[in-house]
């Protein structure tokens, strides 16, 4: 396996347990329901995926990541301190970037791969990958408009 490959692989095994953890996160904390059901999407979605991901990576004797490296620990730490309207528009804005990235990166892999299995799982994502781009893209357009002011409990 070539070393982009394997790159490919460790970066996909993070980025989707951070997905799944910070959709855990805004499925408890967001405001609006859109983030909400946001959040519980890419739980869904994303855990779904890192098994995927998990049984390719056993198959080519690959171990992935059993937890957040220390940048995405504080990353969630981070995040998860934020509460109503200021959370929604930092995860939507999070969700909208890290999404603009792996829809960059799983469509390299998926051309320009050269493990057929790590390939074949980037292009069986990309189209997920995608649909959460569009919804990030949704998400930002409102600008968490449906939240009240009357959230901060201070």
């Amino acid at each position: 396996m070539s070393s982009d490959d394997r790159a490919f692989v460790m970066e996909a095994a993070m980025g989707g347990m951070m997905e799944v953890e910070l959709g855990r996160v805004a499925a408890q904390q967001g405001t609006s329901d859109a983030v909400k059901q946001f959040g519980q999407r890419m739980v869904d979605d994303h855990s779904k995926a890192n098994d995927e991901l998990k049984q390719v990576a056993t198959t080519k004797g690959l171990t992935l990541p059993a937890e957040l490296d220390e940048k995405h620990k504080n990353d969630l730490a981070k995040m998860s301190k934020l509460t109503g309207a200021e959370f929604d528009k930092a995860y939507s804005k999070a969700m909208l970037s890290d999404h603009n990235k792996d829809v960059a990166a799983f469509e390299k892999q998926s051309k320009k791969g050269t493990d057929p299995d790590i390939k074949a799982f980037a292009a069986k994502t990309l189209p997920t990958l995608q649909e959460h781009l569009q919804l990030a893209k949704a998400l930002n357009g409102e600008k968490a408009g449906t939240t009240k002011n009357s959230n901060s409990n201070n």
